[in-house]
């Protein structure tokens, strides 16, 4: 969407908020010990609290009120009896609406101690979405975000999940423009303009550029590769990029 008035504005900050509570609560609680599905639960009574709805449950009929990916899962890993243990990597992934306006975010983290490549690409995956976020302005070119997410992976021999993208967002979950990809793609010329909103998530790899969904129709995971995520919903500005899910 375009939001093109304060109370667009407003209401976006206002799920923008929530989202990015509800994320923090759940990486907070997630310890060794608790099974992702006790996450999820816990989302779906702080959702409720802040009158807000879980977009992928509302939006899909996601069999969740978020997506929890762990190791292997990169993304729209389905939450249940999955034991969290020390060492893992976690996704967690949370989009909601309220009052018709919609945000999206997500991050990857370590719990505990690991062996130092997890906690790698969660902070490569974050340090590509910082030199992303430079390059959002009203006029700059979509495969800009691109070119510097994908560079930012090869300065540290590292590579992009190129089949998982961001996205606009703002009256629903996925809208216009379709795809922000984490690689330079010459012909995705598109300009940001003031007002869009967007949801930026580069996916980081360690070896894989692409990931393959299970039987399960939603969980998309790798053969071998460890990625992490860092998402957030983001408002083009002249005055420079407004993160509503900080």
């Amino acid at each position: 969407m375009i939001a093109k008035t304060e109370e667009d504005i407003k209401a976006l900050k206002e799920i923008g908020k929530i989202c990015g509570s509800i994320r923090d609560e759940l990486v907070q609680r997630a310890k060794p010990g608790v099974t992702t599905k006790e996450l999820d639960e816990l989302a779906g009574e702080l959702f409720e609290q802040e009158g807000a709805v879980s977009a992928p449950k509302g939006e899909y009929d996601f069999p969740g009120y978020t997506c929890i990916s762990v190791n292997e899962e990169v993304a729209h890993g389905i939450p249940g009896s999955r034991v969290i243990q020390e060492g893992d990597l976690v996704n967690i992934d949370v989009s909601g609406s309220k009052n018709g306006y919609f945000a999206d975010t997500g991050v990857s983290f370590v719990v505990g101690e690991d062996d130092g490549m997890k906690s790698k690409v969660c902070d490569v995956a974050k340090e590509a979405f910082e030199a992303g976020l430079k390059k959002i302005k009203p006029g700059a070119k979509k495969n800009a975000l691109g070119k510097v997410v994908m560079q930012t992976a090869k300065n540290h021999n590292l590579t992009v999940i190129m089949n998982l993208t961001g996205h606009g967002i703002g009256r629903t979950i996925h809208e216009k423009p379709d795809h922000i990809y984490n690689y330079f793609e010459p012909w995705d010329n598109e300009l940001l303009r003031e007002g869009m909103v967007i949801a930026f998530e580069p996916f980081i790899s360690t070896r894989e550029e692409e990931v393959y969904q299970l039987d399960d129709g939603w969980t998309y995971v790798t053969e071998s590769s460890l990625v992490a995520q860092y998402e957030h919903t983001i408002i083009v500005t002249k005055e420079g990029p407004i993160i509503i899910t900080a």
